[in-house]
């Protein structure tokens, strides 16, 4: 509590309160997966891993300023595929990796502008890891409320997924590659 009084003396000073910055919004997620914190990591920070779990296609580069794209929709225009043109922010091997993000396609003011996403892994044990996933940098308003409704939800999809994985196996996407194939075909011949 020392140090708390100091800061809030110091944000006082500077026209800000604890509270102003305490509202600001942030997912949080949580799960328990059954797999050992190596192997959790492993399918956090690397292309195989994402793919096991996340998206049909991914580039993972597990270093601060590495490559962190997740493609949802591989067939798209690049910049539309998914997570395109992200980066690895910090990675403290099988703890934590931090990556920036971005709004979906279909949502294109925030789009054009980047969240960040920390994924935290804690072994239970052995045989299990706790995931906590945090979600910040987050505006107000507009799409951005659109952005955060969505991945509010999407973020507890994957962390399901990626729990599924490691009962029932890498996910098979060949019938998620097929609906996006079709998607992109009369998204084509809309442009047409």
């Amino acid at each position: 509590m020392k140090k708390l009084i100091p800061m809030m003396a110091l944000l006082a000073f500077q026209g800000c309160s604890a509270a102003a910055i305490a509202d600001g919004r942030r997912i949080l997620k949580e799960v328990v997966v059954k797999a050992p914190v190596e192997d959790v990591w492993k399918a956090w920070s690397t292309s195989e891993g994402i793919q096991s779990f996340f998206a049909p296609e991914a580039v993972v580069d597990p270093r601060p300023d590495g490559a962190f794209d997740v493609r949802m929709n591989p067939y798209a225009q690049a910049g539309n595929r998914g997570a395109d043109g992200m980066r690895v922010l910090g990675v403290q091997p099988q703890r934590m990796i931090t990556f920036s993000w971005n709004a979906p396609p279909h949502l294109p003011e925030a789009r054009a502008q980047r969240t960040f996403v920390a994924v935290r892994m804690n072994p239970v044990s052995a045989t299990e890891t706790r995931v906590a996933l945090s979600h910040d940098g987050w505006g107000e308003g507009g799409q951005w409320d659109q952005a955060y409704d969505y991945f509010d939800k999407a973020w507890g999809n994957v962390l399901g997924s990626l729990q599924k994985r490691f009962v029932e196996g890498p996910r098979d996407w060949k019938e998620w590659l097929a609906r996006m194939r079709a998607f992109q075909d009369e998204e084509d011949r809309k442009k047409r």
